[in-house]
């Protein structure tokens, strides 16, 4: 199933951010859970090994790298065992981010995207009231222009990084008497003067903040709405596809984590003389929700392939949204009920992943919601377009990202290649040595590097390797100076390699 979507590519990174979650963030949820907070330097760190903005451009940070990188990205946050874990970064790549870098100004743009990707900044979304949750049309946040200020007067709820986060894509009425036409998105930042927050107490998600928002005579400047005045509604609908199948992944291996986790205990767990998982009942409950979650994986993989060739189908993320979430909740619910008493105790994994997963039938569009589009679509024959942005077509059909070309500077504004050695074999006598040859070609010239030893020899000369690295001079240097990350260069293909794959993270290493 998954070789019909992943490179070995797509495999290496989900290593390295896999490798990445055990090690800084699995051992420690628990304790961000009691505290109710997840530290923010967690995102920092994710930010400086390249796992953030992954589709996103390079001049702001990004990799522009094909969605299922994305869906790598969410599968293994959904393996956490942590929604609230999981939840801050998809609220910031996939539910408020994506307008800015969407419908925003090149101001905008650059104010905030390349926080979002470093992980220095975080992004909420703000949606729903207290008197209106799916039906944004009908907001009550007013924001009224006053010369080169927006007063923006309201308040938000449930809105998931509002407490310790730094910026709110807002959804605001700027023309209060005009329905769903008079609706805009303007970036309230959270340290603005009139803005205030309350931490609201949830069921699950513990380690993730939930705030109500209020506004009181908040002084927005001009240059902070989102694209045009009066189209918000219309970039909501939008955006709401992204941000629904941004959590299929997530659920589809949050199930498989669940029926792991239970199969583990029913292994050891014995009653009447014998391990439960040899009780007819359970084990065919288990063969039972096993399929159901294989099928909706291949579904959730053939939504995200539409979505990466840039195929807007807002009835197939629907259906992926609803039957994902429906289905994370069926299983929690069963799987827990394999504990018996236990799966009531918060020290067992159950009782987090049952009150985790509740939530996912409610947000993004409730399953109600998501049942009511689906009709309209099935029933009265309703059709949904895209809304215009700054995403365009590319001639191989997959979507991606507008952006003008700038001219790339020549060498001759560089190092010399001398100097380039002369740099890369001091660097390299500094690091352990790599174990591996390795050989960087720039197209005339090569860069030989020998870790066999108990040092890594660099050399100009032209010998096979065990792994040859095809790369230009200019990248080459961003390398050396940690401006480019090596995983993210070979996944953007900036980097190719011919013969040992595992040299990547030998190349992390050495230069990383």
């Amino acid at each position: 199933m998954a070789s019909l979507y992943f490179t070995e590519e797509h495999e290496m990174f989900r290593q390295s951010f896999r490798a990445f979650l055990e090690k800084e963030a699995i051992p420690n949820i628990d304790q961000w859970e009691e505290d109710r907070r997840t530290p923010r330097d967690i995102w920092k760190k994710m930010g400086d090994m390249g796992f953030l903005g992954l589709s996103w451009p390079a001049e702001y940070g990004g990799q522009e790298l094909d969605f299922f990188f994305d869906v790598v990205f969410n599968e293994e946050l959904g393996k956490c065992g942590s929604g609230g874990f999981a939840i801050t970064q998809q609220v910031v790549q996939y539910m408020s981010g994506p307008y800015i870098l969407k419908y925003g100004s090149d101001e905008l743009k650059k104010k905030y995207l390349p926080g979002l990707v470093s992980g220095d900044l975080i992004s909420s979304i703000g949606i729903s009231e207290p008197g209106a949750g799916s039906d944004a049309q009908n907001i009550q946040t007013k924001a009224i222009r006053d010369g080169d200020h927006y007063i923006v007067n309201g308040s938000k709820t449930f809105i998931t990084n509002g407490i310790y986060g730094d910026l709110i894509v807002t959804v605001v009425k700027t023309n209060p008497d005009a329905g769903a036409a008079g609706v805009s998105l303007l970036v309230v930042e959270q340290q603005m003067e009139g803005v205030s927050m309350r931490k609201l107490k949830k069921l699950g998600w513990h380690c993730s903040d939930t705030a109500e928002l209020s506004f009181d005579n908040v002084r927005v400047p001009v240059e902070n709405l989102i694209g045009e005045e009066g189209r918000g509604f219309y970039y909501l609908m939008n955006g709401l596809q992204l941000e629904r199948l941004c959590a299929v992944p997530a659920a589809v291996t949050g199930c498989e984590t669940a029926i792991n986790t239970s199969l583990q205990y029913m292994s050891e767990r014995e009653a009447f003389g014998k391990p439960i998982n040899r009780f007819q009942v359970l084990r065919h409950r288990v063969a039972q929700l096993a399929s159901e979650i294989e099928a909706l994986k291949a579904f959730s993989y053939h939504c995200c392939d539409m979505f990466n060739r840039g195929i807007y189908d807002v009835k197939l993320c629907s259906m992926a949204k609803l039957l994902a979430t429906e289905l994370a909740e069926k299983v929690a619910t069963q799987c827990l009920q394999f504990y018996g008493g236990y799966g009531f105790m918060e020290e067992y994994p159950m009782a987090r992943m049952y009150r985790d997963v509740r939530v996912g039938t409610i947000g993004g569009g409730s399953s109600e919601i998501m049942r009511e589009i689906l009709a309209k679509m099935i029933i009265d024959d309703v059709s949904f377009k895209k809304e215009p942005s700054s995403i365009v077509e590319g001639s191989n059909g997959k979507a991606k990202f507008q952006k003008v070309e700038s001219e790339t500077t020549s060498n001759g504004n560089g190092h010399s290649f001398e100097q380039i050695l002369e740099g890369v074999s001091q660097t390299a006598k500094e690091t352990n040595a790599i174990g591996k040859t390795v050989k960087f070609d720039f197209g005339g010239q090569q860069l030989f590097i020998d870790g066999t030893g108990t040092d890594n020899l660099v050399s100009d000369e032209n010998k096979d390797a065990d792994c040859t690295v095809g790369i230009t001079i200019e990248d080459f240097q961003r390398l050396v100076k940690g401006e480019l990350n090596p995983m993210s260069a070979m996944m953007s293909g900036k980097l190719k390699i011919d013969g040992d794959m595992g040299v990547a993270m030998k190349l992390q290493s050495l230069f990383g």
